[in-house]
């Protein structure tokens, strides 16, 4: 049986209500592994190489003929073989090695024998001021300019039903803090600009709120609307919502500055872990870190300022350099001149027969389903602009090194991908163009997207945000991973909408292994929900027709669905006026032009034609036409 690793602990076991193991959401078998040969490897850099593979995917053992995707890896994945392949073998692997060998025993023999030794990420001198990263310098400039805005605040809520132990939670909250310097980390202003400063006594305090459940989405929308200051922190605040006994919503947040979608995802993990030793009287297990987040902002920057930094510069220079076209989409209201973040969510759930098609697309045109993704909305957001340059932000981990792994902090980064989309190009072309433009920002990932608008200068506007105003976001997770079982006590990741927007629009996938969910976030300064509704739709309509053939142009794949074309072609097109068959119209028009020959007949943007003027044009068009 191939199972994935997180069945073995208890605390992730299918459960029914009663507590027994609930056999019938057990995984089935996998027995394709031992069907298919296995091929051993055989020289000590085949086997750590294939080590790593297990290890990342999640599996016993991995033979050199086992193809990484098939296995189900995916591009994080393939991130994480990449930073333990530059650990282990002290080798710098570009990430498109892995999708141009995908074989176990191709790959090894890709990275060859001599090798770039990659550069160490070690602790910093302590004894200086630790500078910010080049992240969190932008959001402190964005911090300073609105104190008071949430766009940038990182929440999560957990349902937490049963006996709640609330001075474990809180002790489990205090390993927290201990563990990640991040969490203890506030800001200030000295004369060489901004620091970081440690505090070496954080703590965190558990805000109690006894709340009832007709108001819980508001009172968890106060929570996270609640400012922080970045002068005296703490930038992690945490509120226990009280709705019963047993039934309790545990809300946290944390500004960006010193976090990411990740690190909160990781914080969740650690929290459960740290719960249910502290719960138990034991002591809290977890691994320890080699650096903290001080030590990474020190690393970046003298890595970046020793020569990294024009050399990938010079690529998004190549990629992204001329006019910095802004998107033009349809927008129900007028852009204002300073955006008010205000924004709302749109979920989106898409057929599992749909998700079957979408991967057996991506296979056979060799590319990952977040680019197939990636590729449909680039397609729609053309269609509904009509520009051949299409830019999106696509945020990326950056944590290429495994060092960074485990860490709470701000390593995110945003790369702009550009589409070309013009003329008959079809959907197989337009997703070798996104292969190939993918692999090549994954090898320049490490420039801070502050500095690649420092370097392209836009055209800089309160209303927009520079070099993109559309986001992609792509996440893989585990089929369960919105449910953990903590002995007595089930918790459960709630799904917020923040009501916030960064940006004019966003499409949020998240891909499980038997469901692929999608939300689109939009400013609502910009959109109405309805406009909202047909896009999402639309989208829909168009992966079908990609699915159906990838050769028809992207021009000409249908986006409307059945009741939108009955709309246009039959209801919208009920024309009848009721005319009186005795006379026609052109006789009906020369009565009207004898009336009121100066009454204006036709508009067409600045010119006009009286009654009298479309007479006598229709006569000289009538007299050469009999001519």
């Amino acid at each position: 049986y191939m199972v994935p690793a997180q069945w073995l602990f208890l605390d992730s076991l299918p459960l029914t209500p009663n507590g027994k193991l609930d056999r019938k959401a057990l995984p089935k078998p996998d027995a394709s592994l031992s069907l298919k040969g296995h091929v051993a490897p055989v020289t000590p850099r085949e086997q750590q190489v294939a080590a790593i593979w297990a290890e990342v995917l999640e599996l016993p053992r991995v033979g050199l003929d086992d193809h990484f995707f098939e296995l189900g890896g995916h591009s994080l994945l393939a991130t994480r073989v990449v930073s333990r392949v530059r650990q282990a073998l002290a080798l710098e692997v570009p990430l498109k090695a892995l999708f141009e060998q995908p074989l176990l025993g191709d790959f090894v023999q890709a990275l060859g024998e001599e090798g770039v030794t990659a550069p160490a990420l070690i602790k910093a001198d302590r004894t200086q001021p630790l500078p910010l990263s080049y992240a969190q310098e932008r959001q402190w400039f964005l911090w300073q300019l609105d104190p008071a805005g949430a766009a940038y605040h990182i929440p999560s809520a957990l349902r937490l039903y049963g006996p709640l132990d609330l001075t474990a939670l809180q002790e489990s909250f205090d390993s927290l803090l201990a563990r990640h310097e991040s969490l203890r980390t506030y800001f200030r202003q000295d004369a060489t600009g901004a620091v970081q400063v440690i505090d070496a006594q954080g703590r965190v305090d558990i805000e109690q709120v006894d709340s009832d459940y007709a108001g819980l989405k508001a009172r968890v929308a106060q929570v996270v609307a609640q400012p922080f200051d970045l002068l005296h922190g703490p930038l992690l605040r945490v509120t226990l919502l009280r709705l019963a006994e047993d039934d309790h919503v545990l809300v946290l947040v944390q500004h960006h500055i010193v976090s990411d979608g990740w690190s909160m995802q990781l914080m969740v993990e650690e929290l459960v872990q740290a719960y249910a030793a502290n719960s138990q009287g034991q002591d809290v297990q977890l691994p320890a870190l080699p650096i903290q987040y001080g030590d990474y902002a020190v690393w970046q920057r003298g890595w970046m300022e020793a020569g990294e930094q024009a050399r990938q510069l010079a690529y998004w220079r190549e990629q992204l350099s001329g006019e910095q076209p802004v998107l033009e989409l349809p927008f129900d209201h007028p852009r204002p001149a300073q955006p008010s973040h205000r924004g709302a969510r749109l979920g989106i759930e898409l057929h599992p027969e749909l998700l079957g098609s979408l991967r057996a697309l991506a296979q056979h045109a060799g590319v990952t389903l977040p680019m197939l993704l990636l590729a449909s909305y680039q397609a729609l957001l053309h269609r509904y602009s009509g520009q051949e340059d299409v830019r999106v932000g696509v945020p990326i981990a950056n944590r290429n090194r495994l060092e960074t792994e485990g860490l709470i902090g701000f390593f995110v980064n945003t790369q702009v991908l550009k589409a070309d989309i013009h003329g008959q190009m079809s959907s197989e072309q337009l997703l070798h163009q996104v292969r190939q433009r993918s692999l090549e920002a994954q090898a320049h990932q490490d420039l801070p997207f502050e500095q690649l608008v420092q370097a392209l200068q836009p055209e800089r506007s309160l209303s927009l945000s520079p070099l993109f105003q559309v986001l992609f976001n792509h996440r893989v997770s585990a089929a369960d991973s919105h449910l953990h079982r903590l002995a007595d006590l089930h918790v459960e990741v709630l799904d917020l909408d923040e009501g916030v927007a960064q940006f004019d629009l966003a499409l949020d996938v998240e891909e499980s292994p038997t469901a692929l969910r999608a939300s689109l976030s939009y400013a609502t300064d910009l959109f109405a929900v309805a406009t909202i509704e047909r896009m999402a739709g639309h989208w829909q309509n168009l992966l079908r027709a990609m699915v159906v053939d990838p050769q028809q142009p992207i021009s000409q794949l249908s986006l409307l669905g059945e009741d939108e074309q009955q709309q246009i072609l039959e209801l919208w097109d009920q024309t009848d006026a009721g005319f009186s068959a005795e006379r026609l119209v052109h006789e009906l028009v020369g009565d009207r032009a004898r009336q009121t020959p100066d009454a204006v007949a036709v508009k067409f943007d600045a010119q006009a034609l009286t009654y009298g003027e479309l007479d006598r044009q229709a006569n000289r068009l009538a007299h050469a036409l009999i001519a």
